[in-house]
C-alpha cells in the first residue's frame, strides 16, 4: 500500500527534477504505480528501491521494457496515455512531477527543454539496445549483458545486489525462467560469477563476462 513520503526524507543525492519538489510516495513491492492505458499526467523519478515498466499480452505473458533505479526517470510519454505499466520491484519511493508543469517550464527555460530531450533520447537508446539484444543475442549473451548493465548502472564494484526476481529477468530477456537459472548456474560452474544468495551475485571475472556478452 502506498504511503506519503515527506520531501525532507528524500536522500540528498537524488535531486528534485528540474527544481520541482513534487510529492513522494512509498510503494510496496509488486504494487502498481500506474497502469498501461492510463492518462499520463505525471513524470516519475525513483528516489529509492527499483521499478519495472512492462506490457502484458492478452494471453497473460509479460514483457518487461526497462528496469529503473534510484535517480532514474520514467513515465515520459510522447502521447497522452501510458504505453506501459509501472510496478515497484522492491519497496520503493517515487517522486511525482506534473507533466503540465514540466511542459510549461520547458517552454520558458531552454535548459529544461534540453534536459527533457536528453532523457527522451537516452530512453530511446536503451530501447534500441534492448531490441538488438532480443533479436540477435543468445540466451547466455542476454543474461551476461544484463549483469554487466546492472553493474554499470548501479555502480557495483564486482558485487551485485539484484533487486529483480529470476522471473523478472526472464521477462526482460525474452527467455524462460528455467533458461535464466540454468545460464546463471553454468556461469557459476565456469567460475566467472558466484551466487552466494538468490539476490546477490559476485562478478568474479568481468573480462570474461564482457567477452561472453559481445
Amino acid at each position: 500500500m502506498l504511503s506519503p513520503f515527506h520531501q525532507s526524507d528524500a536522500p540528498a543525492q537524488i535531486a528534485a527534477p528540474f527544481g520541482f519538489t513534487g510529492p513522494c510516495l512509498r510503494h510496496a513491492r509488486d504494487e502498481e504505480i500506474f497502469g498501461e492505458g492510463e492518462t499520463a499526467d505525471h513524470v516519475y523519478q525513483v528516489i529509492s528501491g527499483a521499478v519495472r515498466t512492462c506490457r502484458s499480452l492478452r494471453d497473460g505473458r509479460r514483457q518487461i521494457d526497462q528496469f529503473h533505479f534510484a535517480g532514474d526517470y520514467f513515465g515520459i510519454e510522447a502521447g497522452d496515455v501510458h504505453r506501459v505499466s509501472a510496478e515497484a520491484m522492491t519497496d520503493a519511493t517515487v517522486r511525482m512531477v506534473r507533466r503540465s508543469a514540466l511542459s510549461q517550464l520547458a517552454a520558458q527555460r531552454p535548459e529544461v527543454a534540453r534536459a527533457l530531450f536528453r532523457l527522451t533520447v537516452e530512453g530511446l537508446q536503451r530501447s534500441q539496445d534492448h531490441v538488438l539484444m532480443l533479436g540477435r543475442k543468445s540466451a547466455r549473451e542476454r543474461v551476461v549483458s544484463l549483469l554487466i548493465d546492472l553493474a554499470n548502472r548501479t555502480g557495483a564494484d564486482g558485487e551485485l545486489d539484484v533487486p529483480m526476481s529470476r522471473q523478472d529477468m526472464a521477462d526482460y530477456l525474452g527467455v524462460t525462467i528455467e533458461t535464466v537459472s540454468r545460464t546463471l548456474t553454468q556461469l557459476q560452474v565456469d567460475g566467472v560469477i558466484a551466487i552466494p544468495t538468490t539476490r546477490h551475485i559476485v562478478l568474479r571475472d568481468s573480462a570474461a563476462l564482457r567477452r561472453f556478452a559481445a
